[in-house]
Order: structure tokens, then sequence, then C-alpha cells
């Protein structure tokens, strides 16, 4: 049973969540989660060492050695797992649900443990756009300029300047 004042806090907050909410959606036509109503998201990005003006949501799970430079934007949903280190550069767009990995358990999962995990940094050029979604597997370098679509498994490196698309994900063109 909750004490009265457990309960009267839970009160408060849930009517100035209510305020907040109603007043992010009447001027931004946007709901978010509990956590994104009283967490910074640029306070977070600079508690994490994040370049200024970089910001990520608290949703967001960050595990292990990642660096994000200037200006990137972070979206909601996502996974750094950094384990094996993560490079992110400036003025990237990394949109919701994105999962970026540096280590993979295949070999310890089917030698039933007797095998290491394999790690290997992962790193996201300066000006990357990396649509909704999208799985980049460990040791992946994705270059400067680059277009990554929906819904794509990167396990491959792509190199500066391109538009990549699909599962596995390939080469369809140049960004302009």
């Amino acid at each position: 049973m909750l004490s009265e004042v457990s309960e009267s806090v839970i009160k408060w907050l849930r009517q100035n969540w209510v305020v907040a909410r109603r007043k992010l959606n009447k001027k931004y036509a946007r709901t978010l989660p509990f956590g994104d109503y009283i967490v910074d998201r640029w306070e977070k990005a600079k508690e994490l060492g994040f370049g200024e003006g970089t910001s990520i949501y608290d949703s967001s799970l960050v595990f292990g050695k990642v660096s994000v430079g200037l200006n990137t934007w972070i979206g909601p949903f996502t996974i750094l797992d950094g384990s094996g280190g993560i490079d992110i550069g400036d003025n990237c767009s990394i949109s919701s649900g994105v999962q970026i990995y540096s280590h993979d358990s295949v070999d310890w999962s089917i030698s039933g443990g007797k095998k290491e995990k394999k790690y290997a940094k992962t790193i996201v050029g300066n000006n990357c756009y990396i649509g909704p979604n999208v799985v980049i597997s460990k040791g992946v370098i994705i270059g400067d300029y680059c277009v990554i679509g929906a819904n794509s498994f990167v396990n491959k490196n792509i190199a500066s300047g391109m538009k990549a698309v699909g599962s596995p994900c390939k080469v369809i063109g140049k960004v302009n």
C-alpha cells in the first residue's frame, strides 16, 4: 500500500504530466513516453559525452563505448550497443528504432558458451541519414554523406556518398 506522501507525489506527477503532454501536443502535434517529458535530450547527450548540439531520447539504450559527434539527432527507441565501440559522426540523423551493434554472440551461442563473443568497432560517418528500424551489424563502416533506407539490415561497409537499402542492404545509387 502506498503511503499518503507517495500517493500525493504520484498525483502531482500525473497532473503535471498531463499539462506538459497537452502543451507539447498543442505546439508540435505529438505526444511522447513519460520519461521524455522529464529528461532533457540534450542534457542526456552531454552527460554521455556526445558532441555539442546532439540529442538522444530517454527511451534510447546506450551500452559500452559510444562516441557521437556534433549536432546529431538520435531518435526514440534506438539501441547503441558499443561493447566493441561505436563512432557516429557530426550532423547525423539516427531514426527511431535504429539498432547499431559492435558485437555478436553467434559463435558463443551455438557452441554452448565455449567460443568467445566477437567484437568490432562500428562506424557511421558524418552527415548520414539512417532510416527507421535499420539494423547495423558489428564492424560495419558507413562512410560520410550516406543514406540508409528504412528497415535495412547493414552487414557490409557502405562507401561515402551512397544510398543503400534492403535486407541485406545494397547500394542503389549515389547521394546528390
